[in-house]
């Protein structure tokens, strides 16, 4: 009898299920025509580019669907050819967007942390606000301004002010800087491109972690307080405890753009200074002078350049792909927290 009640309220709740969604979605139209932006945005530059990777397995551009105009891995292939002069620029690019994005993590991935450890201890609201926009300034800056700024530093002192003063301080500290702009040498393109790249990040990111600092419960600290814990065993045993499942996904997600390094500022940095390629090209950059879209010298032509640009960039994203989900099974093997 049971049974049979039970199968007739299954069957009732099948047969009203579009009614209920019908329900929800009028009850909710509101927030459903908040979506629409964000699902053409989807469509337009996530999901139609889509189409583009199929020219990286054709012998031409354009919308010939022939047979004959597949080259199957032919492109591919000459990534891995060591004789190929595109094989020697797609694994140096390769080599410079891991450790560029290594020294990244390493440095730049604990700061943030360091921050918001730092604004959870100013009890006083009114500074602890003003540090933290501070803070947040440089991620608003436009590239084009900090890129400029930096480039000033780096060059020859000028009659601008405040003009050179990286030059100068690596030369000051005995550097042979030979060159007049210090971004054109291999050597200090790294360490510039790094820490201006955690000047202009830590602080915003510094919000998230922020954010989990204040959600632990003050108990927590009163209770580790009357124990006797010092401030740095208050750290060490209840906040950072508390952070570790945003820790666990932040690190997942950073993982995960290891090999996702942008060309916009790069290219601004090192302008037409090609003698820093070694330590500057990255998978993006390559991928962007292979397109014939950047319109000077630096423009790579050839038989099949857009082609092999292409599966450059579907192979790097092969890779990040796998990076993530080794990165959230393991997480998931030591720790209940996953993304998915």
């Amino acid at each position: 009898m049971d049974k049979t009640i039970d199968q007739n309220v299954v069957d009732q709740v099948e047969r009203d299920r579009w009614k209920i969604i019908g329900h929800k979605l009028i009850k909710d139209w509101r927030l459903y025509v908040l979506l629409v932006p964000m699902l053409v945005f989807l469509i337009l530059y996530k999901y139609k580019p889509i189409v583009g990777i199929l020219e990286g397995f054709r012998w031409g551009t354009g919308t010939d669907l022939r047979v004959d105009q597949w080259a199957g891995f032919k492109w591919g292939a000459l990534l891995f050819d060591t004789s190929s002069s595109y094989s020697a620029w797609f694994w140096r690019s390769f080599r410079n967007t891991f450790v560029n994005s290594m020294y990244g993590l390493f440095f730049g991935f604990p700061i943030p942390i360091f921050l918001a450890l730092l604004f959870s201890e100013i009890k006083n609201q009114g500074y602890r606000s003003f540090l933290q926009v501070c803070c947040y300034l440089p991620h608003f800056v436009s590239a084009v301004v900090v890129t400029t700024l930096i480039t000033m530093w780096c060059t020859k002192a000028t009659s601008l002010a405040g003009a050179g003063i990286i030059h100068q301080a690596l030369t000051a500290m005995g550097w042979n800087v030979k060159e007049s702009n210090v971004l054109a040498n291999p050597r200090f393109f790294r360490p510039v491109y790094q820490i201006s790249g955690v000047w202009e990040g830590a602080g915003y990111g510094s919000i998230v972690y922020f954010a989990a600092v204040m959600a632990i419960s003050p108990t927590s600290y009163e209770a580790a307080r009357i124990d006797g814990a010092s401030k740095w065993q208050q750290i060490r045993y209840v906040t950072l405890p508390g952070m570790a499942p945003t820790l666990t996904i932040m690190l997942i997600m950073r993982v995960g753009q290891i090999l996702n390094v942008g060309y916009e500022k790069i290219i601004l940095l090192v302008g037409s200074e090609k003698t820093s390629y070694e330590t500057s090209e990255v998978i993006s950059t390559l991928v962007y002078r292979l397109s014939g879209r950047a319109g000077d010298e630096s423009t790579i032509s050839g038989q099949g350049a857009q082609q092999i640009g292409i599966v450059a960039d579907i192979f790097n994203s092969i890779i990040a792909m796998c990076l993530v989900l080794g990165a959230n099974a393991i997480s998931r093997r030591v720790s209940s927290t996953s993304l998915f």
